[in-house]
């Protein structure tokens, strides 16, 4: 036992300083206080750092500490996001056998056509903009919504407990594919905790409730299945993951080159098969909810994404300046439509005009192409950079590393007298990861991983 305090003391009090932050980030916050947030925040981040950088090669104690940091959030709320409420109606409405992409809550509220349980409470919670609008969350996701509502019964902290145990089920699948990919990649295994032990991830998922976990564990486990040419399994996997979260369509064209590069015992009807099966995997899981006005207000409700909701964006924030400067109005209606347009030109120049032949080149491009998609995105919430965290592990760039630390000023908006954006606190952030980013790509120097605490291939 001296032993073992002596050869692990160190980092048992750097792991017992993070319960006590988690703890106090769980328990002792409000959203209102962005000191206070920044302030934890900040020191989880270092704290994480060190123990990533000097007990890397010790995976199973950090393992262990990802896993307890998880179970510390387990019987509480969410503090940082409401989203959670919109999850429990949606699962109790399909729980009852509504589906929730054809009514609103305000909707449903005023006909009184369904026995939601706490409807009012979950009405309050969720706010105005929430239960104003249909549903966007996609069936793979309702399942786990619902999941909740079928063992929680009433009780709104047993649905949150149902999910949370998904979401944390979700990121140890993550840890045990994503190490094993990196392995066969003779890439550092420390890596994988820039997401398992990552706080940003912790929070943002564990903590708030936000399925990305639950859409990547789907990802990498696809990524693992064509990395050993196992493409039925991979295209069913990238599926899924469309299925919980609509982001991984984007990806899609990326996959052209890999198929078709001849060493590959892949090629072009291999290709086409993978399409199908994704696509067909996506439509199976939507069949029970599909008919014309689902169609028209799904698609609704995703075009309000880039037309009229406006959080921590970058360039598009620049682009309504110039538009109030030269029309005088917000220009979102017109611009919301175009942006779109220029992200699938950017993603089809990332697929036929890079180098995409190998696992590493696939999910560069795909890092690349989702920050192109988020520096042009009217709508940036925190745990949107999840996505981009994930793939960049299994690349040479670690500015989504970076940008899991700065998207926390995006709190900044949410103060005690309402919701109002700290623009120069937006700059700021986006400032920092394009500048990192930039370095990144444009550096010559090449850092082994041996000398880089964030594991760099």
């Amino acid at each position: 036992m001296k032993t073992f305090l002596t050869t692990y003391r160190m980092p048992l009090l750097l792991g017992l300083l993070c319960v006590v932050f988690y703890y106090t980030f769980a328990y002792h916050l409000e959203r209102s206080d962005f000191i206070r947030l920044l302030t934890l925040y900040g020191g989880l981040f270092y704290l994480t750092y060190q123990l990533i950088k000097i007990y890397g090669t010790s995976f199973w104690l950090l393992a262990l500490l990802g896993i307890v940091a998880r179970v510390i959030f387990f019987p509480a709320l969410p503090n940082l996001s409401q989203d959670f409420y919109r999850f429990i109606w949606d699962g109790r409405l399909v729980w009852e056998g509504v589906s929730p992409y054809l009514f609103s809550v305000d909707t449903i509220m005023e006909l009184d056509v369904t026995t939601v349980s706490q409807a009012a409470e979950l009405r309050q919670g969720m706010g105005d903009l929430n239960a104003s609008h249909f549903s966007n969350y996609p069936p793979v996701n309702q399942l786990f919504f619902t999941l909740a509502a079928a063992l929680s019964g009433k009780s709104m902290l047993g649905a949150a407990m149902v999910m949370r145990g998904c979401i944390i089920a979700a990121d140890v699948g993550i840890l045990y594919f994503g190490r094993k990919l990196l392995t066969q990649l003779h890439l550092p295994q420390k890596t994988i905790f820039w997401y398992f032990l990552n706080p940003f991830i912790i929070i943002e998922l564990t903590g708030n409730l936000h399925f990305e976990g639950v859409m990547l564990f789907f990802v990498v486990v696809g990524l693992y299945c064509l990395f050993h040419k196992r493409w039925v399994l991979a295209a069913l996997c990238w599926g899924l993951s469309i299925s919980t979260k609509l982001l991984p369509l984007l990806l899609l064209p990326l996959f052209f080159q890999y198929f078709l590069k001849p060493q590959k015992a892949l090629g072009f009807w291999k290709l086409i098969g993978f399409y199908a099966i994704c696509l067909g995997t996506v439509l199976l899981t939507f069949l029970p909810f599909l008919n014309q006005t689902f169609i028209e207000n799904f698609a609704a409700t995703i075009g309000l994404w880039f037309q009229k909701f406006e959080f921590n964006a970058s360039i598009y924030y620049i682009i309504r300046w110039i538009g109030y400067q030269v029309v005088g109005w917000n220009i979102i209606q017109s611009v919301g439509k175009i942006l779109p347009l220029v992200v699938i030109a950017l993603l089809l120049v990332l697929t036929f005009f890079r180098r995409n032949t190998t696992i590493p080149q696939l999910l560069t491009a795909m890092t690349i192409g989702l920050f192109c998609y988020f520096l042009l995105s009217t709508t940036v919430h925190p745990w949107y950079v999840a996505t981009p965290l994930l793939l960049c592990l299994f690349t040479r760039y670690r500015f989504p590393v970076l940008w899991s630390g700065t998207v926390m000023l995006s709190y900044a908006a949410y103060g005690e007298a309402g919701f109002d954006e700290n623009l120069w606190l937006v700059a700021l952030e986006y400032l920092i990861v394009i500048g990192f980013f930039l370095y990144e790509v444009f550096s010559s120097e090449k850092n082994t991983s041996s000398r880089n605490p964030l594991g760099r291939s």
